[in-house]
């Protein structure tokens, strides 16, 4: 079936323009076309040539004998837009340019710029620029400028990388790693990371894709990719760079110091069960082990290796990385005592390493063997070094097969350092479906990413709250209006929405204050009402546990002294609950961001707050509170009771989608605290930011 990258990444025709017989780029692009075998018509543009390495070479676009679907620049800048304006003119439909588009002295705008116009005007397809160009494994088309290793065979791991490095850094230096397509995105300056996504997922071959990426330029797109992705079962795998925080100057809530915009991303990533990874490493490893062909089964990790200290440095590695163990049953603790030498206790991880006598080989098959066949066992790994200068003794493949063929689950042969991605016993194994893993942490990361797949895959992402529609639409219509919203109707309007809230009251003078107290119940607070005024308890602007009219009154005249104008009286909620924070963010790239977390005067101090991108349902937001590193406070600490996970959980959700539906009206919330109790879940206080108010 054709798709609209295929004039880009399958072109019946491609010009290579500068080709040449030296030792550059247009050397290269012809010497990778060719070896790869592409089946097109193949011309070279130089007119200082006939022909390149037995290619036809012509002065220019005009002179060819046909028009080419596809032009791939091998040219300095300097000549490069006249070039470029040739091959649009000649009816050229996709392009490859690797150079960096700088031209010393450019006019305003300059050449990328320029360039970036016109191909988007002629609706002109471009890898690049600023990269090394396309491997389409699965279609013999390699449009790569640079050296590569000459045995790439065609699998089914795809790998899109905006770094060239990051390419060939993977598939260059490891035989395991067998691609149908792999990318090097550059620029981007009309296809993109995701565009090349979408049309992975749609090859057959894709079993797993991975993304090595510096932004997101078009989140609309990539989240389509994503969904598609998640309809066809397909993992993806990111390295994504630039952790550090973003700036917090705009922001006027706690929620915005909370977020930043590596949050954001991982939120996205997390929405849409997409396995991101630290390092190049880890990439490589996780590819590999998605692409192995077995079903990964429910339950844990189990591992069996020869060394008692390996064995305590894997369970210390397994937590760093998160990855779980599986708990074995008492049948396979006492078949396991049964297999193993006396003195080598039956757990797991195990170490199968006793006596060393001829039986021992045995030992390890059925060890391993009973592991994977217990019920809560995912997936096996024979942690074992490697031998001298790097090679695999043959005796562990004969391991993985037979328990392999025995469980049917997958199972890796790990080594604690790197060996080779070069030896043909690890490249044979790992392409016949029992792959051979360099380094226990990066495999770790390798079972993190499979087991959370596996889990987001199961996991119900159903939102059963609803929004009042008429009340919703009334909102969205008043808040178009006005360039602020107060404390006391934001929490009216979160109270209207259904979000449990407390009520509050405007006062504007002393006979108010009294009227209006004498309708409520002490203990009562008591805080300025100006809109200015963002965060009330740093400048003196709180008065809490009122309990008579005269210190009512007394707090009031302190309040009118310090920050004179309208105050809000409110029920001061008594509770051994906790401050928690709910929150949303505008990210400019992803929109709207949602942040839960421990709250309160020391939100920002304490920073224990997850991201989630909205909306989400309750399920996910009670695993997003789980994940709190100070959840021991929710569960009952030191003989408080447990709060009501369940109730805040669903109170997330529910804000979630009024983050989104008022996505356009609202730029930031803080509901903080809220108060989360044994019994109640109730907000407290509440700061809207508007759009109008930040432009």
């Amino acid at each position: 079936m054709s798709h609209c990258l295929d004039p880009l990444l399958n072109p019946a025709s491609i010009a290579v323009v500068g080709a040449s017989t030296s030792a550059g780029v247009g050397s290269r692009l012809l010497k990778n076309l060719l070896h790869g075998g592409y089946e097109g018509n193949l011309y070279g543009i130089n007119p200082k040539y006939d022909q390149v390495l037995d290619v036809p070479c012509f002065p220019d676009f005009q002179s060819l004998p046909e028009p080419v679907e596809h032009a791939i620049f091998a040219v300095s800048d300097q000549r490069l837009e006249g070039l470029v304006d040739a091959a649009i003119e000649a009816g050229v439909r996709a392009m490859t340019i690797l150079s960096m588009l700088v031209i010393d002295d450019d006019s305003t705008p300059v050449l990328k710029d320029r360039l970036e116009a016109k191909l988007k005007d002629a609706n002109v397809l471009l890898c690049g620029a600023n990269g090394t160009g396309f491997f389409n494994i699965e279609k013999s088309v390699w449009a790569n400028g640079f050296d590569t290793r000459p045995n790439h065979q065609s699998g089914g791991i795809c790998l899109i990388s905006q770094s060239g490095s990051g390419l060939a850094g993977i598939i260059d230096c490891d035989e395991r790693i067998n691609l149908n397509l792999g990318v090097s995105s550059g620029q981007e300056l009309t296809t993109g990371a995701e565009d090349y996504l979408e049309y992975a997922l749609h090859q057959p071959s894709t079993r797993v894709v991975g993304l090595f990426l510096e932004t997101i330029r078009k989140p609309k797109v990539m989240i389509k990719a994503f969904e598609l992705a998640i309809e066809k079962r397909i993992p993806i795998v990111i390295l994504k760079t630039g952790k550090t925080a973003r700036s917090a100057e705009l922001t006027v809530s706690h929620s915005g110091g909370l977020s930043g915009e590596d949050d954001c991303y991982n939120a996205l990533f997390n929405k849409y069960g997409i396995q991101r990874v630290n390092d190049m490493d880890e990439l490589a490893t996780t590819l590999i082990m998605f692409a192995q062909p077995h079903q990964l089964a429910d339950g844990g990790m189990v591992a069996i290796l020869d060394s008692g200290g390996e064995r305590q440095l894997i369970i210390d590695l397994a937590e760093q990385q998160e990855a779980e163990f599986a708990e074995l049953s008492q049948d396979t603790v006492k078949n396991l005592a049964d297999i193993l030498d006396p003195g080598l206790p039956a757990v797991n991880p195990l170490d199968a390493w006793g006596r060393g006598l001829g039986d021992s080989d045995q030992i390890m098959i059925d060890s391993i063997t009973a592991m994977l066949m217990d019920p809560d066992a995912s997936m096996g790994a024979i942690v074992m070094d490697r031998g001298p200068i790097s090679k695999i003794y043959p005796e562990y493949i004969d391991f993985m097969k037979q328990a392999n063929e025995q469980s049917g689950k997958p199972i890796f042969l790990v080594s604690n350092r790197q060996g080779t991605g070069s030896d043909p016993l690890v490249a044979e194994s790992t392409h016949a479906g029992m792959p051979i893993i360099d380094g226990v942490y990066s495999f770790l990361a390798g079972v993190r990413c499979m087991h959370n797949f596996r889990d987001f895959l199961s996991t119900k992402g159903t939102i059963n709250e609803e929004l009042p529609r008429s009340i919703l639409e009334k909102y969205k219509q008043d808040l178009s209006e006005r360039s602020s919203i107060g404390e006391s109707e934001a929490l009216k309007m979160f109270a209207e929405l259904g979000i449990n809230s407390n009520e509050s009251h405007i006062v504007g003078d002393r006979d108010q204050l009294i009227d209006q107290s004498r309708s409520m119940q002490f203990p009562l607070v008591l805080k300025t009402a100006l809109e200015e005024v963002l965060h009330k308890s740093e400048l003196d602007g709180v008065f809490l546990a009122i309990n008579s009219e005269e210190q009512l009154l007394e707090s009031y005249d302190k309040l009118q002294q310090k920050l004179p104008g309208d105050a809000l009286l409110a029920p001061m909620i008594e509770s051994d609950g906790v401050e928690m924070i709910i929150g949303m963010t505008t990210d400019q790239q992803l929109g709207p961001m949602v942040t839960i977390g421990f709250g309160g005067y020391y939100a920002e101090a304490l920073k224990d707050a997850v991201t989630l991108m909205p909306p989400f349902s309750e399920e996910i937001a009670k695993k997003a509170i789980e994940s709190l590193e100070m959840k021991t406070l929710l569960e009952g600490y030191r003989g408080s009771d447990p709060v009501d996970i369940d109730a805040f959980a669903q109170m997330a959700s529910k804000f979630s989608l009024i983050a989104v539906k008022l996505k356009e009206q609202i730029c930031e919330i803080d509901i903080n605290p809220v108060i989360l109790g044994k019994d109640n879940c109730i907000a407290v206080d509440a700061l809207i930011s508007l759009h109008q108010q930040n432009n």
